[in-house]
């Protein structure tokens, strides 16, 4: 690793992987692969591992950046997950349960176990896999499944709050159309 003449010994470099990919694409589960990482980057002279609590507790200096590019691996943008017209149906029904629920957290309505249940069902529901399958270019039986599983976790998120899910939540709102052997994988010829 090469460091700028220009910036400080203490910088800070992100390393953040998908562990999903590595998993599916390499053998073994990535295994070789990401041990291979990770013994080449803690024996590296010039590199010391560490965590972003790590930093924050040693008060390591924080730049502001003039500029932040999307991280997705997926064509450099969000488009698997937010501007089709079904993914943004989805972000629309989760800001509502989303909205549910801090309602519920500003009224006190929750003891603490129901919070730790109530909060553990909206980390389910704000995972951004349910986004990808959602849209036209996936197969239909797979959307229908993730789609299904999405909406009876928003209702079941409602119920925690012991608030009656939206009647929208009954109603499917994507279908998927594209071959069955694309499932899941980015769109082929696009950007």
């Amino acid at each position: 690793m090469t460091i700028s003449a220009n910036e400080p010994e203490d910088s800070v470099v992100s390393i953040i992987m998908d562990g999903e990919n590595a998993r599916e694409y390499f053998p073994h589960n990535g295994y070789f692969f990401l041990s291979a990482l990770y013994k080449q980057l803690s024996s590296h002279p010039d590199i010391e591992l560490t965590t972003f609590s790590e930093c924050l507790k040693n008060k390591v200096p924080v730049k502001p950046l003039k500029k932040l590019l999307a991280g997705s691996w997926v064509y450099g943008t969000f488009s698997t997950w937010i501007g089709d017209g079904d993914k943004n149906r989805g972000w629309d029904m989760l800001c509502d349960v989303k909205l549910a629920f801090d309602q519920a957290i500003a009224d006190k309505r929750l003891s603490n176990k129901q919070l730790k249940k109530a909060e553990y069902q909206l980390a389910v529901c704000e995972g951004s896999d349910w986004f990808w399958w959602f849209g036209d270019y996936n197969p239909g039986q797979a959307v229908s499944s993730f789609e299904k599983q999405f909406r009876l976790n928003l209702a079941n998120l409602y119920k925690l709050l012991d608030k009656e899910p939206p009647a929208y939540l009954s109603l499917s709102f994507t279908q998927g159309s594209g071959a069955p052997a694309m499932g899941g994988v980015m769109r082929q010829g696009t950007e």
